[in-house]
C-alpha cells in the first residue's frame, strides 16, 4: 500500500523476485492509496496534524479503505504491517516467521507518518529496517518483501542456497571467490582449488565461524556451535593476536 506504486513495480520485475513472480511462487502488487481518497479531495490523502507541527499526516480513512478492499479479496485476513522507524527491527528470524504467512500487506508511510488511529484499529505489527529515517516506507517495504520472498520454497535454486546465506543460522557467510585464481597478487585459498568437497565444506564452516566471531559476536552467541568449534575459533583468534606460542 503506497502513494508511489511505480516506484515499487519496477523492482518486482527484476532479478530473483521478478523470476519468482513470473514462475508463480509469489505474487506482489503495489496498491495506490490515493485511489481511496475522498472524491472531493482529488487524490489527496494527507492533512495538517492536530496540535501543530511541521509536515502533513496521512489520513486514516483512505488507508483503511485500501486495506479493507485488499482484505475483502483475500480468503483470510492479511497480516498487516506498517513500515515504521518506531517498529521492531527486522531480523532473519522475523523474516522466517513472516514467510510462513499466506498474505502480507505492507503499509508505506509518507510525510510525517500516518494517523495513529488506523495503526490502533488495523495494523498487526510495526517493523523497521534500521535505526534511521527515510523519506517514505517504500524502500523498507521492498527490503522486507525481497527478504521474505527468498524464503519461499522454489524461489532460490535449493534449500542449501538459503541455509548457506548470512544470518540464516546466526552465522555470517564464508568468503567467496571466483576466477582468476590470482588477482593482483592475491591467491584464492588452495583448499577451494583442491576439489576435495569435505575439506572445502570444513574450511567454509570454519571461515563462517571465524568471521561471525570477529564481526558479529552478538550473533555468534546465538548460533548453534559445538564446544569443539568454539575452542577452534578461540584458539585461532588467540594465535592471530599472538597470544599463543
Amino acid at each position: 500500500m503506497t502513494l508511489f506504486p511505480e516506484m515499487c513495480e519496477r523492482v518486482f520485475t527484476e532479478s530473483i523476485t521478478g523470476r519468482a513472480i513470473k514462475n508463480g511462487y509469489i505474487d506482489i502488487n503495489a496498491v495506490d492509496i490515493r485511489k481511496y481518497a475522498e472524491p472531493q479531495r482529488k487524490g489527496r490523502v494527507d492533512d495538517a496534524p492536530y496540535g501543530g507541527g511541521e509536515g502533513m499526516i496521512m489520513q486514516a480513512e483512505p488507508i483503511a479503505r485500501c486495506f479493507e478492499d485488499i482484505a475483502g479479496n483475500s480468503p483470510e485476513k492479511p497480516y498487516f504491517i506498517y513500515m515504521s522507524p518506531a517498529g521492531q527491527t527486522l531480523t532473519q528470524d522475523k523474516v522466517k516467521e513472516l514467510s510462513e504467512r499466506k498474505h502480507l500487506v505492507l503499509l508505506c508511510g509518507h510525510y510525517e507518518g500516518v494517523d495513529e488511529r488506523v495503526i490502533e484499529e488495523l495494523v498487526d505489527e510495526e517493523i523497521s529496517i534500521g535505526d534511521y529515517v527515510l523519506t517514505g516506507g517504500e524502500l523498507p517495504a521492498l527490503v522486507l518483501a525481497d527478504a521474505v520472498a527468498r524464503m519461499i520454497d522454489g524461489v532460490l535454486s535449493s534449500k542449501e542456497a538459503v541455509e548457506g546465506e548470512s544470518h540464516y543460522n546466526y552465522l555470517l557467510e564464508h568468503p567467496q571467490y571466483t576466477r582468476p585464481p590470482v588477482w593482483r597478487g592475491r591467491q584464492v585459498p588452495e583448499v577451494l582449488l583442491s576439489g576435495h568437497h569435505a575439506n572445502i565444506k570444513k574450511w567454509q564452516r570454519e571461515q563462517s565461524l571465524i568471521r561471525t566471531y570477529k564481526r558479529r559476536p552478538d550473533l555468534f552467541k546465538k548460533a548453534e556451535v559445538s564446544d569443539k568449534e568454539k575452542e577452534f575459533v578461540e584458539n585461532f583468534i588467540a594465535e592471530e593476536n599472538g597470544e599463543k606460542d
